[in-house]
């Protein structure tokens, strides 16, 4: 598909969708119809470390602070903007439902609950440093732990570096790629960095999933197990789900499955460290 073509499709605006990028200038707006990206830009300037979003908002880890933009059914306009929640500086975001979940540099770990502007400390840090947040999972370089009532219970694992979430719990480590079962089950052996779900996934069970390693990407399912994906690793820091699966590399390269096949465009900027694709219609 040539650029004009390319217009066209994201001009009619049918069914396209806007993913968030952050990097260390800030946050890309990515506007996307299928596997074909529109136009995208700087939205937001800022040290921005995390990003996560639900149909209602999304939300970015800064060196300031956390900030909220606010969505409807998972789309934004341009008169919105990130608004400060008075969190302090932040390295990692996440959406418990509609609760928000933030973690600072020294590991504190606050919950702001929906329709709130108040921050509940849940850690009051000094312990694990914190590296990724994803629904009640809180993955830390002491292992995961899980929002519990007013705190945090400590479930496994230890050097934990990414955590999904969706349908069964995922987290990659150090040593491997792991799901929660009857306790933690290595899935796939070796170093992880980055694992993702798709959100819609049922309860007890995977419907998408990826996961990136020191020298290749997987995925789930390839013959109902997970495999090895054809795809290059290219880096990717994160994995996103919409009509098709979008992905982003450290050095500001937007993929978008196509056939197999990563479709890649050059975002203009670097040191990438998450994307976020919001939830459409009563998805959350």
């Amino acid at each position: 598909m040539d650029s004009i073509e390319e217009k066209r499709v994201y001009g009619d605006r049918e069914g396209a969708i806007t993913v968030y990028v952050t990097s260390g200038i800030g946050v890309v707006r990515v506007r996307v119809a299928g596997d074909t990206v529109g136009e995208f830009g700087l939205c937001e300037r800022c040290h921005a470390r995390d990003v996560a979003a639900t149909r209602d908002a999304a939300a970015i880890a800064t060196d300031d602070d956390v900030r909220v933009r606010a969505l409807e059914g998972g789309t934004d306009t341009d008169d919105e903007t990130f608004v400060e929640t008075g969190f302090g500086p932040a390295v990692a975001v996440g959406y418990d439902d509609r609760d928000l979940i933030a973690a600072d540099p020294d590991g504190r770990v606050a919950r702001r609950a929906a329709g709130t502007d108040e921050w509940t400390t849940l850690e009051d840090g000094g312990g694990a440093t914190v590296r990724a947040i994803d629904g009640d999972l809180v993955g830390t370089d002491d292992g995961v732990y899980r929002v519990h009532g007013g705190g945090l219970d400590h479930a496994g694992l230890t050097a934990v570096r990414d955590v999904s979430a969706a349908g069964v719990p995922l987290a990659a480590t150090v040593d491997g790629l792991y799901k929660l079962g009857n306790g933690w089950l290595e899935l796939l052996g070796g170093a992880f960095d980055t694992v993702a779900a798709h959100p819609r996934s049922e309860p007890g069970r995977l419907e998408r999933a990826h996961a990136v390693a020191d020298d290749a990407c997987y995925e789930y399912p390839i013959d109902g197990e997970w495999g090895q994906s054809d795809r290059s690793n290219d880096d990717i820091v994160g994995f996103g789900y919409g009509d098709t699966v979008y992905a982003v590399t450290a050095d500001g390269t937007f993929l978008s499955a196509s056939e197999g096949e990563w479709r890649t465009r050059l975002l203009g900027v670097t040191d990438v460290t998450g994307i976020a694709v919001p939830p459409r219609g009563t998805e959350r």
